[in-house]
């Protein structure tokens, strides 16, 4: 068995430093099955610590007060990897942002290449926001601001 990585190597924490497209797994309050939601307002605090900010009233804010359990997966540095941690809310509304978002700290216990054996990832997925650019990009620098001053 492979050794148990707890923080993030130096090029994947690299990665997290920017706006980045990723999966959040947690589990349903209410059925207790697994519940896949992308999210973009993520970045690595530090090594052992990942941010994401998300609405206040969205179905992962429900999961989470019910399981701290979460698994973060992203593309990137090559490859597939999941990030597998004890989520905590930190605040419970992010000052400056026009809308009510809960910011939450992961602390990492595990990171792994999720990737199949063989294989690397050579295109990561790109995305672009569907709605006023300026605006976007805007509300994404208030969201960042005050996920780091929370």
């Amino acid at each position: 068995m492979a050794e148990l990585i707890t923080e993030l190597s130096n090029p994947l924490f690299a990665v997290l430093q920017k706006e980045k497209f990723l999966l959040l797994s947690t589990l349903d309050y209410e059925t207790g099955a697994p519940c896949v939601n992308a999210i973009s307002w993520v970045y690595a605090k530090d090594s052992k610590t990942i941010r994401f900010a998300v609405d206040q009233r969205s179905r992962i804010a429900a999961n989470l007060l019910a399981n701290h359990q979460v698994t973060l997966s992203f593309i990137g540095a090559g490859s597939v990897h999941a990030i597998s941690g004890t989520a905590n809310i930190v605040a419970e509304a992010l000052e400056g942002v026009p809308f009510k978002l809960i910011c939450v700290d992961v602390d990492i216990e595990s990171v792994r290449d999720a990737m199949f054996y063989g294989a690397r990832i050579i295109t990561e997925p790109e995305y672009e926001k569907t709605y006023d650019k300026r605006a976007a990009e805007k509300l994404d620098r208030q969201v960042f601001d005050a996920m780091k001053k929370a």
